[in-house]
């Protein structure tokens, strides 16, 4: 049981993810997207301000480069996923974001010089595959791919963007997470996450891209503190302290149950409902994650 510790982990920190879907996309209505990254984020950051003034006297150069570079990464990622959006159907949209899952291999390959495991692949081939599955509303397989093909636009190559750079965040993460304090490494990625998402929306505002809104409401309120305290400065110190026990490929698969989370939130709570594909889509990204992960031997 202690060597799947991590994995429950990382899954918990996904059920967490997974509940913003309904959260946020009811927030957005009193405020716009960039602006709303940069609240969040800078809470949080200013929630953990007591306890990161301990952690500053073992700041280093090392730490603070990446800390910085990390933020920048998990912030562009956050930006492409938000402004592409806008120009997608959501349907796309989770799609191509979950297929993080097939770039984070090839980040591993290159920075860490070591191959996922037959294992690994296999349960990547059966998450895409679920996700192509989960995020259809269609109950045909001619239905599925119409769906998620089309017409290729500015915000599907942004939401590819998205997909890389999470990737990316995935197997950087689990570099600098190896050789330095999680600690600094928290505060450092959501602080900077925060103050590009003002600065980025300002500029934003100044170009005409996007309008900065800010309408005070309950449910604005209760997105900005949930997603600030429990999808912010919870989720990324679990993520920072826990992912480096396993692959990024492990990791990308484990995340990927994120839609899953989603999905369910959105039932219990907007009653949407879940086609049959889509709980097809559901057995197969965990048959993934079984596949790649529990059912290695060599652990």
């Amino acid at each position: 049981m202690k060597k799947y510790f991590p994995v429950i982990i990382l899954l918990f920190v996904t059920l967490i993810w997974g509940a913003t879907f309904v959260i946020v996309k009811s927030a957005l209505i009193d405020i716009s997207p960039l602006f709303f990254i940069s609240v969040r984020f800078l809470l949080a950051a200013v929630i953990l301000l007591p306890f990161a003034f301990k952690i500053l006297k073992s700041f280093n150069k090392q730490v603070f480069r990446e800390g910085i570079l990390l933020g920048l990464i998990y912030f562009a990622g956050f930006a492409a996923q938000t402004i592409g959006l806008q120009y997608t159907t959501a349907t796309k949209s989770a799609f191509i974001t979950g297929t993080f899952v097939i770039f984070t291999p090839f980040f591993q390959i290159y920075f860490e010089k070591r191959s996922p495991r037959k294992e690994v692949v296999l349960g990547i081939l059966l998450c895409v595959t679920g996700l192509i599955f989960l995020t259809s509303k269609e109950n045909s397989l001619l239905g599925v791919f119409s769906e998620i093909s089309g017409s290729f636009g500015i915000g599907d190559m942004l939401t590819i963007l998205c997909a890389v750079f999470f990737a990316l965040y995935i197997v950087y993460l689990d570099i600098v997470s190896k050789k330095n304090d999680y600690k600094p490494l928290v505060f450092l990625q959501i602080a900077v996450t925060g103050v590009c998402g003002l600065l980025f929306s300002f500029l934003f505002t100044g170009l005409k891209i996007e309008t900065m809104e800010f309408t005070f409401s309950n449910n604005l309120l209760f997105a900005v503190l949930y997603t600030s305290i429990l999808a912010t400065i919870l989720t990324t110190t679990l993520q920072t302290k826990y992912q480096k026990s396993v692959t990024p490929s492990v990791a990308g698969i484990i995340l990927s149950f994120e839609p899953i989370f989603a999905a369910l939130c959105a039932f219990f709570v907007l009653n949407e409902k879940i086609s049959n594909f889509g709980l097809i889509g559901c057995v197969l990204i965990f048959a993934g994650l079984l596949v790649s992960e529990m059912l290695n031997k060599n652990k």
